[in-house]
C-alpha cells in the first residue's frame, strides 16, 4: 500500500501528470485493443453458452447451489456494481447530452436519444462479459479441478502450468491486488461526497472534511463487521437487504415519477442499442477525433477489466453447483437488466426534467458537478426528502457490500492455502477492510484519487493479456475434460438426461448437470 500512497503524497501533481501521460499513450495508441478484446470476450461467452459445454456444472454431479438464485444474484450485483450504478445511474446521461458522440449537436433531440442509450451499452452485455470470463475459469479450476487456492494465477494454469506457483503467478496476483485497491478505493472516494452532501441536505450537519471522515469510518465499521461475520451471516444478508430496498425505491419512482416517459425512453433506447451494437462496440472516430470513445468506452472497458479479476474470484467462490450456461445468463443477462433498470428509473427521470424545462440537470452537472446534479434530480421527485434518504442508505450499503467482497477476495488471494469450503481468517479480512479505507482517505485528501483512478485503468492494460491467457486456459480445460465442443459422434440415447457424451479419447468421465437450480 505504501507503493501507492507514498509517491502520491510526496508529489501528487507530478505523479498525476506521469500517469495521465501513460494513459494518453494507452488510449491513443492502443484504444483499439480494448475494443477488440471486449468484443472477443463477449463473442466467446455467446458461443460457450450455446455449446455443449454450457451444461457443465461447477462441482460434483450431485452438488446443489449454496445460495438461492436471488441471494446469489444479489451478491454478484452488489459486489460487481456497488454504489457506482446509483451514482452514474442518475447523471451519466447528462455528459452524453452535453457532449454527444458521432457529431451530434449538444442538447438536440438526437443527443437526447443517444444519451439514454449509451449508458445501457457501457453497463450492458459487454461489461458483464468481462466480469464473467474470469468467474467461469476460476469457478471451474476451484470446484471442478479442485484447486486448493483461489487466485487469478490459478485460472492461468492451463497455459502457464506450474509457473503459477512461481514468480509469474505472483506477478499476476500482484497486478490483481494493485488494480483492485485502485478500483475499490476510487469507488469509495467517488461516493463519499454523494453521501456527505445527502446527509448535509437532510440534517443540520455541514459539508466538509470531518463529515467525509465520519462517513468513511461508518462505512469501515459496516463492511468490516460484515466481513468479520463471513459470507452467510454478513455479506449475504447485507446484499439481500440492499436489493429489496432498491426494489422498493425503484417501484416508488416508477409509480410516482414520469412513468410513461421512462418506459417509452427505455424502449426507444433498447431499439437503438440493438440496431447499433456493432457500431458502438467498434466506434473510434479516427477522422472526427472527438475523443468520445477514449473518454468513455475505452475508459469503461478498462475500468471493468481492472475490476474483472476481483468479481471473478468472488463469484467463483459462491457459485458451487451452478452451470456454465447458468452463470453466463445470470451475469450477462440478469446483471445487465439490473443496470438498465437503474438507468431507466433514475437517468430517464433526470432526462425528463431536462427536456421539460423543470430542472436544468445537464447544466447543473456541467457547472456545479455530479453531486449537485444528483441532489437536484432526487429532491424534485415526489416525497423528495424520503427518496433522498433511501438513496443515501442504498449508496452506503451498496458500497459496503462491494468493499466487503473486495476485502474478502483480497484476503483469499493473500492466503497461502484456504481449505475447501472455508473462509479466509477473520483478522485477515478485517485487515484488508481497514487497508481499503485507509488508502481511500489518504488519497482523497492529498489530491491523488484521480491519479489512482487513472492508475487502475493503466493496470487494466496488462490484465488484457492475463485475461487472454485465462480464456485460452479455460478452453483447454474444457476440451481436455469433456472433448471437443462438437464431438465426432453423439450416442442416440445418452445414458442420462443432461449428460455430456464422452469424447472418443481416454479423457476423464464427463460431469452431469442439473437444471433444477435454475
Amino acid at each position: 500500500m505504501a507503493v501507492i500512497c507514498v509517491p502520491v503524497m510526496i508529489a501528487p501533481e507530478r505523479g498525476k501528470q506521469a500517469l495521465d501521460a501513460v494513459l494518453g499513450v494507452l488510449t491513443g495508441e492502443f484504444g483499439w485493443l480494448y475494443l477488440w478484446f471486449a468484443v472477443a470476450v463477449f463473442g466467446f461467452l455467446v458461443w460457450l453458452a450455446c455449446s455443449r459445454y454450457g451444461r457443465v456444472k461447477f462441482g460434483d454431479p450431485d452438488d446443489k447451489p449454496e445460495f438461492s438464485t436471488l441471494s446469489w444474484m444479489s451478491m454478484i450485483f452488489t459486489a460487481a456494481i456497488g454504489g457506482g450504478i446509483m451514482y452514474w445511474g442518475v447523471i451519466e446521461w447528462a455528459y452524453y447530452y452535453n457532449d454527444p458522440p458521432m457529431g451530434m449537436a449538444p442538447g438536440s433531440v438526437e443527443a437526447a436519444h443517444w444519451s439514454a442509450t449509451y449508458p445501457l451499452f457501457h453497463w450492458g452485455f459487454t461489461a458483464w462479459g468481462l466480469f464473467c470470463l474470469p468467474a467461469l475459469a476460476l469457478a471451474y479450476v476451484y470446484h471442478v479441478r479442485k484447486q486448493r487456492t483461489l487466485r487469478l494465477s490459478d485460472a492461468c494454469r492451463g497455459v502457464i502450468g506450474d509457473r503459477a506457483d512461481g514468480w509469474l503467478g505472483r506477478l499476476i496476483d500482484v497486478l490483481f491486488i494493485f488494480g483492485l485497491v485502485g478500483a475499490a478505493g476510487t469507488s469509495l472516494g467517488l461516493e463519499v461526497p454523494v453521501v456527505s452532501d445527502g446527509l448535509a441536505t437532510l440534517t443540520p450537519l455541514s459539508k466538509g472534511v470531518p463529515l467525509d471522515i465520519a462517513v468513511v469510518v461508518i462505512w469501515t465499521v459496516l463492511f468490516g463487521a460484515s466481513v468479520f461475520l463471513g459470507l452467510q451471516k454478513g455479506l449475504k444478508r447485507l446484499a439481500d437487504f440492499n436489493v429489496w430496498l432498491a426494489f422498493a425505491l425503484g417501484a416508488f419512482i416508477l409509480v410516482a415519477g414520469p412513468t410513461v416517459f421512462m418506459l417509452d425512453t427505455f424502449t426507444n433506447s433498447a431499439g437503438i442499442l440493438l440496431q447499433n451494437f456493432v457500431e458502438m462496440s467498434f466506434y473510434t472516430d479516427p477522422v472526427g477525433g472527438s475523443g468520445f470513445e477514449e473518454e468513455w468506452t475505452i475508459f469503461y472497458w478498462g475500468w471493468w477489466i481492472s475490476y474483472a479479476p476481483f468479481v471473478g474470484l468472488f463469484v467463483a467462490k459462491i457459485s458451487k453447483g451452478r452451470t456454465i450456461r447458468g452463470m453466463i445468463a445470470g451475469m450477462c443477462l440478469a446483471g445487465s437488466a439490473g443496470c438498465w433498470l437503474a438507468f431507466t428509473l433514475l437517468g430517464n427521470t433526470g432526462l425528463y426534467y431536462e427536456i421539460k424545462n423543470m430542472v436544468p440537470v445537464a447544466d447543473i452537472v456541467a457547472s456545479q458537478g455530479d453531486t449537485a446534479g444528483i441532489m437536484a434530480t432526487l429532491t424534485n421527485l415526489p416525497l423528495g426528502t424520503v427518496v433522498l434518504t433511501i438513496f443515501v442508505a442504498l449508496v452506503i450499503v451498496f458500497l459496503a457490500t462491494t468493499l466487503d467482497s473486495s476485502a474478502y477476495t483480497m484476503a483469499a488471494v493473500a492466503s497461502r492455502e484456504m481449505p475447501r469450503g472455508s473462509d479466509p481468517a477473520r483478522w485477515h479480512r478485517v485487515f484488508w477492510a481497514v487497508v481499503l479505507a485507509g488508502v481511500s482517505l489518504v488519497l482523497m485528501y492529498v489530491g491523488g484519487l484521480e491519479a489512482l483512478q487513472t492508475l487502475s485503468i493503466i493496470t487494466a492494460f496488462p490484465l488484457i493479456f492475463v485475461l487472454g491467457v485465462v480464456l485460452v486456459s479455460f478452453y483447454r480445460w474444457l476440451k481436455a475434460d469433456h472433448g471437443p465442443a462438437v464431438p465426432k459422434s453423439v450416442p442416440e440415447n445418452p445414458a442420462q438426461e443432461g449428460t455430456i457424451p464422452p469424447p472418443e479419447s481416454d479423457e476423464p468421465e464427463p460431469l452431469t448437470t442439473s437444471t433444477s437450480a435454475h
